[in-house]
């Protein structure tokens, strides 16, 4: 399991005492990471009475360019700031450069948080 909790580390590098058991509140979960390729969806609870819809893969994206958004099929990942090995896995995170139907586009959201691609084209 993940931890959001405080750090076992103190700025100098040395060892904090345990205090306590980890808590629910601090629970943290791996990336989501998701694919080009067919779309897959998983929902996950979070605090209150909310949930997120992860993307754990999709090839569709919706394209913003010129006041007019379009709905567009992802090709490929051009390129990706947040992990050059993303390029090779074909993983869509905030930030990366999508190549699709209507051409190569940014992508602003973030799809293993909201379930859905939504892209500026890039001129």
């Amino acid at each position: 399991m993940q931890d959001q909790g405080r750090s076992t580390r103190k700025r100098t590098g040395g060892r904090l005492k345990h205090v306590r058991n980890k808590r629910k509140y601090e629970l943290g979960r791996s990336p989501t990471e998701t694919q080009v390729g067919e779309p897959r969806y998983r929902t996950v609870d979070v605090r209150g009475a909310g949930e997120k819809v992860r993307a754990l893969a999709t090839n569709v994206a919706s394209v913003h360019a010129d006041g007019e958004t379009v709905t567009a099929e992802i090709e490929d990942v051009v390129e990706n700031d947040a992990n050059p090995n993303y390029v090779r896995r074909n993983i869509i995170t905030k930030g990366a450069i999508i190549e699709t139907s209507e051409g190569t586009a940014r992508v602003t959201s973030r799809p293993g948080q909201t379930g859905q691609v939504n892209a500026l084209l890039v001129e």
